[in-house]
């Protein structure tokens, strides 16, 4: 917390008049306690709208009242903002999903093309093993014939 923050904290808080409540919260002088409704807080920032002070509430509690409800408000705000962080991060890993499976789909497509493509030089070769066993059946014809001389 900075310096500014603590000032700003204690200006707010008349910590003489808090005293003087405690004091009069003591035993044998509580039916002289202040009550609440109808001041305003002792702190800048308004209370939340989930609570209202209660009449007759004597000062001292009214205080401890409105601090541990700030304290709990602040903490429920940090975990909202908490839940907006998780939110951006599901944003993240969705977007991220979706580019893993565009790459999914990419080498999918990709894999099929080598298929295709092993296919047809599987055909080309193949074709061309007859074509040179046809070539050299040929070939070994003629050769016969010219040996027996029937060419």
């Amino acid at each position: 917390m900075t310096s500014s923050g603590q000032v700003r904290r204690a200006t707010s808080l008349d910590l003489a008049k808090l005293e003087a409540d405690v004091a009069e919260a003591l035993p044998g002088s509580t039916s002289s306690l202040p009550s609440i409704k109808g001041l305003p807080s002792v702190q800048s920032e308004s209370m939340p709208d989930y609570v209202e002070h209660q009449d007759g509430v004597p000062r001292v509690g009214a205080l401890s009242a409105e601090a541990v409800v700030r304290d709990y408000e602040s903490a429920a705000k940090e975990i909202e903002a908490m839940g907006a962080e998780l939110i951006s991060a599901a944003q993240k890993c969705e977007a991220m999903t979706a580019e893993v499976h565009n790459a999914i789909a990419f080498m999918r497509d990709t894999a099929t093309s080598y298929r295709e493509e092993a296919k047809k030089i599987f055909k080309r070769i193949e074709e061309c093993a007859i074509f040179t066993e046809h070539v050299r059946k040929t070939c070994e014809t003629v050769k016969l014939k010219m040996i027996e001389g029937k060419v």
